[in-house]
């Protein structure tokens, strides 16, 4: 009974992980192409993604209050209140992405400048989010390096709407300054949310989660 409920906690997690890459999908999709009704998808789903990160953390602490785990099983349990923390995170800085597309409609959010980086910068996040979504399913840790170390152009792409901003060939006007800047922290700490994760996901080096579909 103790190792179907961890695996269920697992399981949780991979679709809580999936829910947060659809709602990055439609907000990328949502804040490039003006599309609003990808927008108010994207906000109603973080809105349930909240839902079940409580319904995570509660099964967590339910098996941590009527069992006494061994340690490798105490590690995972306490490991997964934090990932279900930081994907709850994740879906709600997705959900800030789609929130701007929805107001600024039916103008763009985007200016033509820097379009490319955006859309550029929305596939890496999407990317990563499924790349973590299979770490968190098989707990490879290979694969959890290899997130690592894929979040850097993330975080070059996020300084270089910095950059522009504040040069002096920026002419956007303030909404438009406020509404990339924003867009830019979002996807940026999105991506460190998943980097956090395979940190955590490869701490438990001993394949604690993979044990348990055995």
């Amino acid at each position: 009974m103790f190792q179907n409920d961890l695996a269920e906690v697992q399981e949780r997690l991979v679709d809580l992980s999936e829910s947060v890459n659809d709602i990055m999908e439609k907000a990328s999709e949502a804040f490039l192409n003006c599309d609003l009704k990808k927008a108010e998808e994207a906000i109603a789903l973080s809105e349930i993604n909240e839902e079940r990160a409580l319904a995570i953390d509660e099964l967590a602490i339910r098996i941590l209050s009527k069992e006494s785990p061994a340690a490798r099983d105490l590690r995972v349990l306490v490991a997964a209140l934090r990932i279900s923390a930081s994907l709850e995170r994740m879906g709600a800085l997705a959900g800030h992405i789609a929130t701007i597309a929805r107001f600024r409609y039916p103008e763009s959010a985007v200016p033509a400048s820097l379009h490319n980086t955006f859309s550029e910068m929305g596939a890496l996040d999407c990317a990563l989010g499924k790349r973590l979504t299979e770490l968190l399913r098989n707990t490879d840790v290979d694969l959890a390096r290899t997130i690592q170390s894929e979040d850097a152009r993330v975080d070059e792409l996020h300084r270089s709407v910095f950059d522009l901003v504040l040069s002096p060939d920026w002419k956007e006007d303030a909404i438009h300054t406020v509404d990339v800047t924003l867009a830019s922290r979002y996807h940026e700490r999105f991506a460190d949310h998943v980097v956090d994760i395979s940190e955590k996901v490869a701490y438990l080096t001993t394949g604690e989660w993979a044990e348990l579909e055995e």
